[in-house]
């Protein structure tokens, strides 16, 4: 990867001035070391999808090392879970994918990455912003704003040839209410975030991602072993709640979302008394009766 830094772009980089640019520099001195995780840290302006450029290179001539991370400005392609669009006013939110290769996990673990990932996002948002963010099943961040939870942020993870996982992370850190793409949409700022220093907020995120994915990865996986599982369930806003989850091919399940089973399924207790895992879908939080 060859560093295009975000502070060298065009002339109207400053039109925002409580949104400077990042320092792709500075990122790669703070996180890329011997013997780390992070092996190249670069900052576009722009680009449609960083899942979809770093996918690219992962299976391209040249390849990508694990913990290449690709950061953009604004994205113009952003996806998120089902191809949903991901949108956001420029240097607004940190928008960015890293590539993983989790050699020595059976490959039946690798769907605890986004759930790994939400837990490392949530843990850096608390201690370097502030904001507690609770996880929506399975790849949804959510902060209190006047009282009402909203969506700050997503995470979205894809394979990419035969050994690597591309983790996508989108999170709003200065979004304004006026700026909101849809109505339960929500940000750092408007959750009282202590900071909206986006380099700083970046670093934290992934010194917390390393740490927890070189935990689960030395434990070859287990969820239990490092420590993942119960630290998810307890950070997780769905279990305990009423849900209705939309599964693929028009079905849907509907009662209380009750556990995380081994494989980071969403277990959810229908009212005729059955237990259902759930591995893929959208989940919906039902308000009380």
């Amino acid at each position: 990867m060859t560093p295009r830094d975000a502070a060298d772009a065009n002339d109207n980089r400053w039109s925002d001035l409580d949104r400077p640019p990042l320092n792709g520099a500075a990122l790669r001195r703070a996180l890329v070391r011997d013997g780390g995780l992070w092996c190249d840290v670069e900052v576009v302006e722009r680009t449609g999808s960083t899942n979809t450029d770093l996918a690219a290179l992962v299976t391209g001539e040249k390849g990508a090392d694990e913990g290449a991370v690709l950061v953009a400005e604004e994205q113009n392609a952003g996806r998120g879970r089902l191809d949903r669009q991901w949108t956001a006013p420029a240097r607004s939110g940190l928008f960015f994918s890293v590539v993983l290769k989790p050699a020595g996990v059976p490959v039946e673990r690798w769907g605890w990455l986004p759930l790994l990932t939400g837990v490392a996002v949530a843990t850096a948002l608390s201690r370097s912003a502030g904001v507690d963010t609770a996880l929506k099943w399975p790849n949804d961040l959510l902060v209190t704003v006047d009282g009402e939870e909203r969506k700050a942020g997503g995470i979205l993870a894809e394979r990419a040839g035969s050994d690597a996982v591309v983790v996508g992370i989108g999170v709003n850190v200065s979004l304004r209410a006026d700026e909101l793409p849809v109505p339960g949409a929500g940000s750092l700022v408007m959750a009282g975030a202590t900071t909206t220093d986006r380099d700083t907020v970046l670093r934290a995120v992934l010194r917390s991602l390393e740490q927890w994915y070189v935990r689960w990865r030395d434990a070859g996986g287990d969820p239990v072993a490092s420590g993942l599982q119960e630290t998810y369930a307890a950070g997780c806003a769905t279990l305990g709640r009423s849900v209705r989850a939309e599964l693929p091919g028009g079905r849907a399940v509907v009662g209380e979302a009750v556990a995380l089973d081994g494989d980071g399924r969403l277990v959810i207790a229908t009212a005729d008394g059955t237990r259902e895992p759930v591995g893929a879908g959208d989940v919906v939080h039902l308000r009380p009766a």
